[in-house]
C-alpha cells in the first residue's frame, strides 16, 4: 500500500516526519482554528474550499461543542492568556450561533 492510500479511516504513514515549521502549532493556534471553522459554518466567513458564504448550523454546533469540551478538559492546565482566549472565543461564537439560528 502506498503512503497516499487509505487503510480504513486512517492514512498509512511511512518515512520520517518533516521538520517543524517556523511557527509550530500552539494551543492558541489550534483554538483559533476551531473558532474559524465555527465562524465559516455560521456563514460569517467564506468557505475556503468554495469561496462562498455557506451556513451549516449542524457543523457549526459540532465545532462549538468540540471547543467547549476542550475548554472543560483543559480547565486548570491553561495559561491565563489561553483561558481568556478560549472563554472570549466561546462567548462570542455562542452569541453568533444564537443569532444565526434565528435567521
Amino acid at each position: 500500500m502506498s503512503p497516499s492510500e487509505k487503510r480504513g479511516e486512517t492514512f498509512v504513514m511511512t518515512g520520517e516526519a518533516s521538520p517543524a515549521s517556523e511557527e509550530s502549532l500552539s494551543f492558541s493556534t489550534f483554538v483559533v482554528g476551531l473558532g474559524s471553522a465555527v465562524l465559516i459554518h455560521l456563514g460569517g466567513a467564506p468557505n475556503p474550499e468554495t469561496g462562498r458564504m455557506e451556513k451549516d448550523l449542524s457543523a457549526a454546533r459540532q465545532n462549538l461543542d468540540l471547543l467547549a469540551m476542550l475548554r472543560e478538559k483543559t480547565r486548570g492546565n491553561l495559561t491565563a492568556e489561553e483561558e481568556k482566549l478560549v472563554d472570549n472565543l466561546l462567548s462570542d461564537l455562542r452569541l453568533r450561533y444564537v443569532e444565526a439560528s434565528r435567521k
